[in-house]
């Protein structure tokens, strides 16, 4: 297999971990935070703006793709990486996550999940072995094995009998799965309960894979149980496989992962929020379509050197916000994931030197979360 996992460091104040992901197309740093590249594109961006942030790996979604445009069109394209024209590693979810939040339009079986597609109404079933078709069609260094999201909240049985059926699903997931250039993770599931926490991470990790990934968190619950939940459940995780938290991205959530022991994170918060105005900085969110930034012809962020704070002022972004100039989006979106980036690579300098936690206390305060 042309995956593997490499511990570096384990901060001695807490259980951030500097490692380093090597794959088929190329090594990752961690702790790391992944962009997501929905439908084959990180919305608004192109790849080389991507290189230019060092971006080191990026999502796909697997249900997405499989409606449009198709796994047989990226087959005979030649993979994701060709289709895109992107040369490092590839992430793709299983396509559970979306299949699962459609609620009405879904019917879950112990065979899989038949839907309805967002697109067109029209029927569609998904079951490990095809999302595992889907995915080894997709051809990404990382594939995620199909599970079942349980809502927040969500009763003890019902959690407990769909972390039974994920475990089964993730055996068959394994059983298909037979591309060695492709990392197969499970996803331990248990809701907001510790005890069936510790069983689907026991369950899960008796199955030999070369990753693990927290599943059913952010998705509502209160940040303090998130927290809990999160620092009980990477205790169960072997030290020597990458752990990967799902979707999480604001700044405070990623610093939270990385205390806790997590090396991989993503999410569509940086993303989204510069659609809707809004930036993130070392001194805060700063939500540039306010009427305060027409006249502030300052960058973004001053200490920052993304392409749009060397080039341009909040006043005249707030101006195409304003005027609905797509360029607005493509911006902030530049500086969002140019700040991501570099939070992350100033984290893991952080834990190199043996100074996480003092960093994250640097951080909080200037970013107002300590006020």
């Amino acid at each position: 297999m042309n995956f593997k996992f490499e511990l570096k460091k384990t901060d001695t104040k807490s259980k951030a971990r500097l490692g380093k992901i090597y794959t088929a197309h190329g090594e990752i740093e961690t702790p790391v935070f992944m962009p997501v590249g929905t439908k084959a594109t990180v919305k608004t961006m192109t790849v080389d703006e991507l290189y230019d942030m060092d971006t080191q790996i990026i999502l796909g979604n697997t249900y997405h793709l499989y409606l449009r445009p198709g796994q047989d069109i990226i087959r005979k394209a030649g993979g994701l990486h060709k289709f895109m024209n992107w040369n490092r590693p590839i992430l793709t979810d299983s396509g559970g996550f979306q299949v699962f939040s459609l609620s009405d339009n879904r019917h879950i079986t112990e065979e899989g999940v038949e839907f309805r597609s967002h697109i067109d109404g029209a029927k569609h079933f998904i079951s490990p072995e095809k999302s595992m078709e889907i995915q080894n069609d997709l051809g990404s260094d990382i594939i995620m094995a199909f599970d079942e999201c349980v809502p927040y909240p969500a009763d003890y049985e019902y959690t407990e009998n769909s972390l039974h059926r994920t475990i089964r699903w993730l055996k068959r997931c394994k059983d298909y799965h037979k591309k060695e250039n492709q990392a197969l993770f499970g996803i331990v599931q248990g809701g907001m309960y510790k005890d069936l926490r510790k069983l689907s991470a026991e369950l899960t990790t008796d199955i030999d894979l070369p990753g693990y990934a927290i599943g059913g968190l952010s998705v509502g619950e209160p940040k303090d149980l998130m927290i809990e939940i999160l620092e009980y459940t990477t205790d169960f995780l072997p030290t020597d496989k990458p752990r990967y938290l799902m979707g999480v991205g604001s700044p405070d959530y990623l610093f939270e992962a990385v205390e806790h022991g997590i090396d991989m994170a993503d999410c569509v918060l940086p993303t989204r929020i510069a659609r809707n105005g809004t930036a993130l900085t070392y001194n805060g969110r700063k939500v540039i379509r306010n009427a305060k930034y027409a006249e502030d012809f300052r960058p973004i962020d001053e200490n920052c050197n993304c392409y749009a704070c060397r080039n341009h002022t909040r006043a005249y972004i707030r101006h195409l916000i304003n005027v609905n100039e797509i360029l607005a989006s493509r911006l902030l979106t530049i500086h969002n994931l140019y700040f991501l980036s570099d939070l992350m690579k100033n984290i893991r300098i952080a834990i190199k030197e043996d100074r996480f936690l003092e960093y994250k206390e640097e951080f909080y305060n200037k970013y107002g979360y300590n006020d």
